[in-house]
């Protein structure tokens, strides 16, 4: 191939961002505007992952669906939102976007927003309904990513609208056991402060104290202890 993403020429135009080439080809068909291509991708898929607004607000404008799925049923928001489009982002929530789609992974938008540290992405979607304690298909949470990857802010703001601190996945990990596991002390801490248990055993019978290494699970105790 010539180094195109798609076997649709229309795909192509939007991912390279041809406007005027994408908009010259619609007008003498408009069914090429919603036409998918080897991996059941639009143009408006292709135009949120590469960040031309333009060809999402001309798609949009046109009528287009604002949520067709891909062949592992990511939608443009789980696009854009994964590879941190704020613009785009804001428009598709502003067409009724599903803030709460779920892929095959059974990721939502926040779950990408979360794990790559898209902060105003995650923001804008937690404002527009978005759920926080979506698990996906292994139970993880978007708190689960951000504890993990060590995303203090994101993991504030997850806090902030509800997320919640003791839900497990299906290792039987806690937030707080995998933010310990991958020594990061200050979510950690954030955590406990924001009512993570640290008696809550994972599949291996381990508390997040049993966790924790270095003096991390002594200061997670006294922390519990001051609240008490």
């Amino acid at each position: 191939m010539d180094g195109s993403v798609s076997n649709v020429e229309i795909c192509n135009l939007a991912y390279a961002g041809h406007l005027e080439q994408l908009k010259a080809l619609i007008l003498t068909d408009k069914s090429l505007a919603t036409k998918t291509d080897q991996d059941n991708r639009t143009a408006l898929h292709w135009a949120c992952s590469a960040g031309y607004k333009d060809i999402v607000d001309f798609l949009l404008n046109l009528g287009v669906p604002v949520d067709p799925t891909d062949d592992v049923s990511w939608t443009p928001l789980h696009i854009a939102a994964s590879a941190g489009r704020e613009e785009i982002v804001r428009v598709l929530i502003s067409k009724g976007a599903q803030v709460n789609a779920v892929n095959q992974n059974g990721c939502s938008p926040l779950h990408y927003a979360a794990s790559r540290n898209r902060y105003e992405i995650a923001s804008m979607l937690l404002e527009n309904g978005a759920d926080p304690n979506i698990p996906d298909n292994i139970h993880s949470t978007p708190l689960h990513r951000a504890a993990a990857k060590g995303n203090f802010h994101m993991a504030q703001l997850l806090l902030k609208h509800r997320a919640s601190t003791n839900l497990q996945d299906l290792e039987g990990n806690t937030p707080l056991h995998l933010a310990c596991d991958e020594e990061r002390d200050e979510e950690a801490k954030l955590l406990v402060e924001n009512g993570a248990s640290i008696y809550i055993e994972n599949k291996e019978e381990k508390t997040p104290l049993q966790v924790a290494k270095g003096g991390l699970g002594l200061q997670l105790r006294r922390i519990v202890e001051g609240s008490n």
